[in-house]
């Protein structure tokens, strides 16, 4: 009998399996905050649902809870004083454990109908993530309603469907028959039962907390696997509000709620011991290469999905379209304040400049002109705050004044201290634009994560590429023959490539069912969100087989 969730849910995965087959636009989710999709209502309740936790515990009724724990500080300023429990990691990964057998008997279609039914939840919910993304993120409110919610839960249910996809090709049974000639044929009933690999956790990063963090977890529940969430510690809220309406689907369902928790270690040497625990085989994570390479290296009995730093490029030879492409930078480099994986940070120019519709730019004329589109974007107070949000972190803040000293190159436009009159503690920072040649290498060739960008005079993007990584790459050219070369070498390097982007589509964005988000070919991510590969090694096919 097919699981009734399944069947509630059939018409949105069969428009989902469609469309990753396609590749076109669609979308399961509205990104647009509208009171028709989400109710008269939904803006309000939202944000009394979110301010209704602050100074709150927040309860989960977790295994093992032996403390509390309130580490978030908003970029916003605003006192958050969330506490979360904290709970010992064997009686987590036990509960886990355990739960994964009844799990495992919801079968394929339950398992989808189920998880589908979890990110319907949480889109209804969307309205009080997004007040929690943008708190604990800085994100502007819009980015943290459309990345925080409805794309994040699009990217959950991409997940979903390519598990869904590669789980059925696999029958539930098969007779064997092999003829013998003359003698009876030989004939084997065969049973295939998909079986989840084991606990699986989920490593949250501090700038998008539900968008890197659904992939990972809907994939691993999706084919069979409990799994534990370990948000970073700035940005707990909008996972533990996953979990808790994750964990009320399924007991909703008969499901043991415990196949789904959240990890809120007291000290880095716990999450170690969670993610080389021998139960957990695998692991999501989205951060900085210094951890990232230590799970790589020491979670040998786990898979690990790892996405992390790189070197964003764009080469710009000539356009025909001047003005459009440098407001189309403008906003690329400017959006929340330049702390995305996908955000450009070395512009390679000719030294001899660029040809354009109005004549000749000279590599002096493209870095003025795009200063001056960067400030004239950012001119207006209001569009500013909303475009920029606020900088998460102390560690960015260091950074800007780092590339605000001279010492990473010429300064061609110094980072403002703008007043967010709504937060007034909140720290918005503008873009920060450095002039550099192809060798200070030292300067452009490593992530500085943040509103920082360098104008490159000459410099090679494959070699960049190929030896530090990137999620993204841009051209802009008139000429086919460079935009061919351009081509090949994000074919070697095995990076994303947008081509002459000067309309409202933005190098740093990516949609779900139509965009691989990474291509798990260089260094800056090991997997893509999402394709076959970053669901079918989550699970096994057990088979039995007898005489018949």
């Amino acid at each position: 009998m097919t699981h009734p969730l399944f069947e509630k849910h059939r018409a949105k995965l069969e428009a989902a399996l469609t469309a990753i087959h396609t590749r076109g636009y669609w979308a399961a989710y509205n990104e647009m905050p509208s009171p028709k999709t989400y109710g008269e209502t939904a803006v309000d309740d939202g944000k009394k649902a979110f301010e209704a936790q602050l100074g709150q515990k927040f309860e989960l009724n977790q295994p093992g809870t032996t403390a509390w724990l309130a580490p978030e500080k908003s970029p916003y300023g605003i006192e958050l004083g969330v506490s979360y429990p904290v709970c010992d990691i064997e009686a987590l990964i036990t509960a886990g454990q355990a739960a994964m057998p009844g799990w495992q008997a919801a079968g394929v279609e339950g398992r989808t109908g189920l998880c589908i039914e979890m990110l319907d939840r949480l889109n209804a919910q969307s309205f009080e993530l997004a007040h929690a993304v943008m708190m604990t993120t800085g994100q502007g409110w819009m980015m943290a309603f459309q990345a925080g919610s409805p794309h994040a839960q699009d990217r959950g249910l991409e997940a979903v469907t390519y598990a869904y996809r590669e789980q059925k090709f696999v029958p539930a049974e098969a007779t064997w028959e092999k003829p013998q000639g003359k003698n009876p044929p030989l004939v084997l009933k065969k049973h295939f039962e998909i079986v989840g690999r084991g606990v699986a956790v989920v490593v949250g990063c501090a700038t998008f907390p539900t968008w890197n963090t659904y992939p990972g977890l809907f994939a691993a529940l999706a084919t069979g696997n409990a799994v534990i969430i370990k948000p970073h510690d700035n940005a707990v809220l909008p996972a533990a509000i996953t979990v808790r309406t994750i964990r009320a689907v399924l007991s909703e369902n008969g499901i043991d709620p415990n196949l789904v928790m959240l990890c809120v270690p007291d000290k880095r040497e716990t999450t170690q011991a969670l993610v080389t625990h021998f139960a957990v085989k695998s692991v999501d994570f989205t951060g900085g290469n210094a951890f990232g390479q230590w799970l790589i290296d020491h979670c040998r009995q786990a898979q690990v999905y790892a996405e992390l730093a790189g070197v964003n490029n764009i080469v710009i030879d000539s356009t025909d379209a001047y003005k459009p492409m440098l407001r189309n930078l403008a906003f690329t480099l400017s959006l929340y304040s330049g702390q995305m994986c996908t955000t450009s940070q070395a512009l390679f120019v000719p030294a001899l400049g660029i040809d354009t519709e109005d004549g000749h730019k000279s590599y002096d004329e493209v870095c003025a002109d795009l200063a001056r589109a960067l400030e004239s974007f950012l001119a207006k107070p209001e569009v500013a705050c909303a475009v920029l949000g606020a900088v998460q972190s102390t560690d960015t803040l260091e950074r800007i004044a780092l590339a605000d000293s001279g010492q990473l190159g010429k300064v061609l436009l110094t980072s403002k201290k703008l007043d967010n009159p709504e937060f007034p503690k909140a720290a918005v920072r503008t873009p920060v634009l450095l002039a550099c040649d192809a060798a200070d290498e030292s300067a452009y060739m490593q992530e500085r994560f943040g509103p920082i960008s360098f104008v490159v005079r000459c410099a090679l993007s494959e070699r960049l590429v190929g030896t530090h990584g990137a999620l993204t790459a841009g051209i802009y050219s008139t000429r086919p023959e460079v935009v061919d070369a351009m081509t090949a070498a994000t074919c070697r390097s095995k990076v994303a490539l947008s081509i002459n982007l000067t309309g409202g589509v933005f190098v740093n964005q990516s949609s779900a069912f139509s965009d691989y988000h990474g291509s798990g070919g260089n260094p800056a991510a090991n997997a893509s969100y999402a394709n076959s590969a970053f669901v079918a090694n989550r699970f096994c096919v057990i088979q039995r087989r007898y005489h018949v």
